[in-house]
């Protein structure tokens, strides 16, 4: 079940690399046309979201927070990739070490992790989460505002991660459910829904106008770090015994490559070549 688990996780990576490329093109069209909604190519980044997010769903089921979120951030040396024409030749030197990092440090997050789950979780655990949950909507409207690309793109990646955050919790959480009206009665239920839908405007806005990389190096960052570090505290997700520091290094060498994938162009945006 961990295989089926890590191979979902990395279906999900692809998907949302895809998903970025191909809303990116979206919302540039909505500039000069039909509203971004009405766009073809938005909609299919957001199909393209959801088969992602059902993938995700079913890794954070098997593995813990931190592993599933460092794999879908190989999205952004995917992403890269795909901006260059799949060609790593094509890569400035900073990128392709970007890239390489990137995948060495998901190898060894992937090979770290425990793959259980708690029983039980903290009696505090979900109304931690929704209060956090609930202090990310107050403050969405102000970073909206704002409209700084890289606020959005740290929101989204908020948004998400709550949502990973959220699914992770439904199982184990304190209220029991055999029935689609017990699970309608679940306030996490909800949660997974609105935080994925603040995800999903925020990206697109941090997408509307700024880079496809920066964003979604951003993104990735908050994905890993923050719900990476609740789940461990908060939620009872697990390192292997014995695997703590590759784990560590791993996640620095992940994030690391993120970040000079992100400083190699950090202004310019390249035509996307996925169709």
């Amino acid at each position: 079940m961990t295989i089926l688990a890590l191979l979902a996780a990395a279906g999900a990576m692809v998907g949302n690399t895809v998903a970025a490329l191909w809303e990116a093109r979206g919302s540039r069209l909505a500039r000069y046309g039909r509203a971004l909604w009405l766009q073809p190519w938005f909609i299919a980044g957001l199909v393209a979201d959801v088969l992602a997010w059902l993938l995700t769903v079913v890794a954070l089921r098997f593995l813990p927070v931190f592993a599933v979120q460092a794999i879908l951030a190989g999205a952004i040396a995917l992403t890269t990739l795909a901006d260059n024409g799949w060609s790593p030749w094509n890569l400035v030197r900073r990128e392709r070490v970007g890239v390489v990092s990137v995948l060495a440090g998901l190898v060894l997050v992937a090979g770290s992790a425990a793959p259980d789950r708690p029983e039980d979780l903290p009696e505090a655990a979900t109304p931690i989460l929704l209060v956090s949950f609930g202090l990310l909507l107050v403050a969405a409207p102000f970073v909206w505002r704002v409209g700084r690309p890289m606020l959005l793109a740290l929101l989204a990646g908020l948004g998400f991660g709550g949502t990973a955050l959220a699914v992770r919790a439904l199982h184990p959480g304190p209220v029991s459910w055999s029935s689609i009206g017990d699970l309608l009665r679940d306030p996490l239920v909800y949660a997974v829904v609105v935080m994925g839908v603040l995800g999903v405007l925020a990206f697109a806005a941090a997408l509307r106008d700024g880079s496809v990389g920066t964003a979604t190096a951003v993104l990735s960052v908050t994905e890993v770090v923050v719900p990476g570090i609740v789940g461990l505290v908060l939620l009872g997700d697990r390192i292997r015994d014995g695997w703590e520091v590759p784990a560590a290094v791993g996640v620095v060498l992940a994030l690391a490559g993120v970040l000079l994938l992100t400083r190699s162009d950090p202004d310019r945006e390249r035509p996307s070549r996925v169709h």
